[in-house]
């Protein structure tokens, strides 16, 4: 499964496949205001069933080698943190990938969102999967903008309400020295 981070892991974080039994410890992220619209998803549909689609999404991607969500898992603790990844996306009609990241409400602000998603974009580099990767978020989501600004992204453009960032592999390799 190409683009997956599975069994990787960061100083804090161990990357696994997301698997059915993670659904009620991700119920809580579709409970708090403006993540569904920061998702693009139905902001009618019940946070349940928010949840619901999230994981019909990641399951489709597994599915059809479109990369996906890894589950983030604190190696001290064994916790539930979130889920970060990387994403075949269709961008202007260009096939892109992007990390995605989300964290579960009460690990927000620890730096977990930035943590996994360097992992990403070095794993992403590091195995020559794309020379240039980005991250997309809604505009009003300030905190995965300075995520992806923090991971030495650079803002690209904005498409409707979303906000692309993205990093060449020759900047990333520029960081490193």
């Amino acid at each position: 499964m190409k683009y997956l981070l599975t069994d990787e892991h960061t100083e804090r974080l161990n990357f696994r496949l997301v698997t059915i039994e993670d659904f009620e410890l991700w119920l809580p992220l579709f409970e708090e205001e403006h993540v569904a619209k920061f998702l693009g998803i139905d902001q009618n549909l019940s946070p349940f069933e928010q949840c619901e689609f999230w994981f019909k999404k990641v399951f489709h991607r597994y599915d059809n080698g479109l990369g996906g969500m890894n589950a983030l898992i604190d190696k001290n603790t064994g916790e539930f943190i979130g889920q970060c990844g990387l994403l075949v996306q269709t961008v202007d009609e260009e096939e892109r990938l992007e990390i995605g990241y989300s964290i579960c409400p009460k690990h927000w602000k620890k730096g977990y969102a930035l943590e996994a998603a360097m992992k990403c974009k070095d794993y992403c580099f590091e195995h020559e999967f794309t020379d240039n990767l980005m991250s997309m978020m809604h505009i009003d989501n300030i905190g995965s903008e300075l995520v992806a600004r923090r991971n030495g992204m650079t803002f690209e453009k904005q498409i409707k309400s979303f906000y692309v960032f993205s990093i060449s592999k020759a900047q990333w390799e520029n960081q490193k020295r």
